[in-house]
């Protein structure tokens, strides 16, 4: 018995130096962080209110995520509110989709869409697979054709992590669809899956560059060597920042990046603001034949719609030069696209939207007679069935997009894209926060998000009463206005009758 009471006391004794130790530890540490709040003078509020202050930043640092998941309404959030990054977790996971109890989308404000069912909707026996659609027939040796719908949108290696690359690569070639490289270049990673790669190529030319930063016809051909590769795709401008190029961090230059990019390991890259070899639609043109040639495969080039006098500029140079001369086809971004780091001023304010550009680039295209030469794309924001089939409705040939499979992946948008810290390894080069993204089950969630998206937008398409997502055009949407009334999309944007001064006329010139 008096062994057990000092054992007892003999623990009660090690508690109270323990607690009297902790407590020590702790009154030096705010001593510490008193003086040293009290003697800065870059932080007003710290310097006011010593090691209480601090609180302030942790508190704003938490406010993201308390509004992501306690406070804000389904529909309030952006740049993706709860509803949208729900039914995109639901679909990846091949979940039940459906709700109960009625929309919680606002169907009286002003910009909403709402797509006109029709009193004879389409039977299941009527019900046809999306159409094939071929890109650079007639202008290349090796055209490419095929049936997707939406496709995995632009995100380099480097920009996101090895396993999510392989994830994502993985899940196109089960969906059937395309992959984009991003600007960062082809990795072994991109491959791996054996989806249809559309290799990008940015300001920088990272992957097809000589070592002065020019074009390289002969990295060009073996990068054009790999049967996955299909098409290449110039990158303009992208729609996070317009005018500005890519930013990767020292942080995520490694050795392999280096190697991939032909870059210098642990320095900030940055790409130039636009193509040096690139100054006017002439140009562009040129270097979209250069490629062409070099590769046989399509070419088109993406780009934020900002100044619309470069539409007429570049498809006039076209039919000077003749339609084969044509990009195979052009990606429209959207101004409020996504990236992992871009300057705040050009993220809120440069460029348009895609609501306003796709239906312009496409009149322009029909004006010029150049639509069924020059295939449309495009991309901003498309993650769920509905933005899906209005972009087609509005005559885009493709959708693709890289957020709504960075949600597939898993992201909570955590808004870290840009410090290396992503909690859900798709965003960084930490192993340890990588270890959480296992690829073989992300892979199945990237493929069932793509084929949920597609049926989808089929129970639409079926609904307006045509048997396949690509007959869905302009009439088949209203759009609310002002007043709360709504009004056809295709008197918003009516389809422009051919300028008969640029009507086809063989080898393309003008009559």
């Amino acid at each position: 018995m008096n062994d057990l009471q000092q054992l007892a006391q003999a623990v009660i004794q090690w508690g109270a130096l323990t607690l009297l130790f902790v407590v020590g530890i702790s009154v030096l540490i705010i001593v510490v962080l008193y003086f040293i709040d009290k003697t800065q003078t870059t932080q007003t509020i710290r310097r006011n209110y010593p090691v209480v202050g601090r609180f302030r930043y942790f508190f704003e640092h938490l406010g993201g995520f308390l509004r992501q998941y306690f406070f804000a309404m389904d529909r309030e959030e952006l740049p993706f509110n709860r509803a949208e990054r729900s039914w995109v977790y639901r679909a990846a996971k091949n979940v039940d989709t459906t709700i109960a109890f009625g929309s919680t989308r606002p169907l009286n404000q002003e910009g909403e869409a709402m797509f006109l069912n029709s009193a004879f909707p389409t039977l299941s026996e009527e019900i046809a697979e999306p159409k094939s659609i071929t890109v650079g027939a007639g202008s290349c040796n090796k055209p490419y054709t095929t049936k997707s719908v939406i496709n995995v949108s632009g995100m380099s290696y480097g920009s996101i992590s090895a396993p999510a690359i392989r994830a994502l690569s993985n899940g196109a070639r089960e969906a059937g669809i395309w992959m984009n490289t991003g600007e960062g270049g082809l990795s072994p990673y991109h491959l791996e899956g054996g989806c249809d790669i559309v290799y990008q190529i940015g300001t920088a030319k990272y992957g097809v560059r000589n070592l002065d930063g020019t074009l390289s016809d002969d990295k060009l051909r073996e990068v054009s060597a790999h049967e996955q590769v299909r098409m290449f795709e110039i990158k303009m401008s992208q729609g996070a920042k317009p005018g500005k190029g890519g930013i990767l961090p020292a942080i995520k230059v490694t050795e392999e990046i280096s190697r991939i990019r032909g870059i210098p390991v642990g320095i900030d890259s940055i790409s130039p603001n636009g193509h040096e070899d690139i100054k006017n639609v002439s140009d562009l043109l040129d270097m979209i034949q250069r490629i062409r040639e070099v590769t046989g495969k399509p070419v088109g080039f993406k780009l934020v719609v900002g100044q619309l006098e470069f539409f007429d500029d570049l498809l006039q140079e076209v039919h000077k030069r003749g339609t084969k001369s044509a990009p195979d086809f052009i990606t429209i971004d959207s101004a409020d696209g996504g990236t992992g780091a871009a300057p705040q001023p050009l993220m809120d304010y440069m460029g348009m939207p895609l609501q306003e550009s796709l239906p312009l680039v496409v009149n322009a295209l029909h004006a010029y007679d150049l639509r069924q030469r020059v295939r449309v794309i495009s991309s901003g924001k498309l993650i769920t069935p509905g933005k899906v089939a209005w972009a087609l409705a509005m005559g885009a040939d493709f959708v693709t997009s890289a957020r709504g499979f960075m949600f597939a992946l898993g992201c909570i948008q955590a808004m870290q894209c840009n410090k290396n810290t992503c909690p859900t390894g798709i965003a960084t080069h930490n192993k340890d926060l990588q270890h959480g993204l296992v690829p073989e089950d992300k892979a199945v969630r990237v493929a069932n998000f793509a084929n949920k998206i597609v049926y989808g937008v089929g129970l639409i398409a079926h609904s307006c009463g045509v048997t396949e997502p690509r007959q869905l055009e302009r009439q088949h949407i209203r759009v609310i206005e002002n007043s709360g009334r709504s009004i056809s999309l295709a008197t918003v944007h009516p389809i422009p009758e051919i300028n008969p001064q640029y009507s086809a006329a063989e080898g393309g010139q003008k009559k």
